[in-house]
């Protein structure tokens, strides 16, 4: 008989509310990775409008409204809602076979679990679909970005990216780098067959790419252009990381 945690192999289910998640490694392991939750909303409206934070990110607004937020979690519970039911799909029909090889991965919410049980919302770590951005020219980056979207998971040239923000309270701690390698380990390469994974990177954002080289990306080259960010920074290049196997 296929249960739950089978379907939703290497992932762990909590055993009260059916949610599942991973577990990052000792001396981190009060640290999990969920799918996101509507009660969020305030806490990413906090962290999104820290300048510690938003300074280093192209995508959200700023200022960063609690109707953002919540939009935003809609879409993205929906798609991680998806997936899991696509997964339990997989799983009952396919009982005796290897796990099937998705698109996505449906955790992404970064919590803190505190000794009382309760957890605080921390930040997100995504792994989508590269659209190649920074990619110059920009009629080269549509075409790497319509190749890429055209390519069935399990592709070996399928690019994933990576998107990812920490609590400014949770900085420099090896969070993000555990999560990222947990997340590659347990997921990306098992259940993705990811292959190739590339990355941006503003200059000067040295602990981000400390982050990613810890985990096996290479600098791959600098891409000199100025970038004006929703906070109102410019940025004056971005580094284009990569990640292979």
């Amino acid at each position: 008989m296929t249960t739950v945690m089978d379907m939703y192999h290497p992932l762990q289910v909590n055993p009260i509310t059916g949610e599942p998640f991973l577990r990052l490694p000792s001396p981190l392991d009060n640290i999990i990775i969920t799918p996101p939750r509507l009660s969020d909303a305030s806490s990413i409206v906090s962290i999104l409008n820290d300048p510690r934070v938003c300074r280093s990110l192209t995508g959200p607004p700023y200022p960063y409204l609690l109707s953002h937020a919540e939009d935003w979690l809609k879409a993205s519970m929906a798609e991680s809602d998806a997936l899991l039911c696509e997964l339990a799909k997989a799983g009952q029909e396919k009982k005796e076979s290897p796990p099937s090889i998705v698109g996505a991965c449906p955790i992404r919410t970064l919590r803190e679990v505190k000794n009382d049980g309760t957890e605080v919302f921390l930040g997100d770590i995504c792994l989508r679909r590269c659209e190649f951005q920074f990619e110059e020219p920009d009629e080269e980056r549509i075409r790497q970005s319509d190749e890429n979207w055209r390519r069935e998971p399990g592709n070996p040239e399928l690019v994933y990216c990576v998107g990812d923000y920490i609590a400014s309270s949770h900085h420099c701690r090896g969070i993000m780098s555990a999560a990222l390698g947990i997340l590659l380990s347990a997921w990306a390469i098992p259940r993705m067959g990811a292959r190739k994974i590339r990355v941006e990177i503003f200059k000067g954002n040295d602990a981000s790419v400390r982050v990613f080289e810890k985990n096996g990306f290479v600098i791959e080259k600098t891409v000199e252009k100025e970038v004006t960010t929703n906070f109102g920074d410019v940025k004056s290049g971005s580094h284009i990381l990569w990640w292979r196997r």
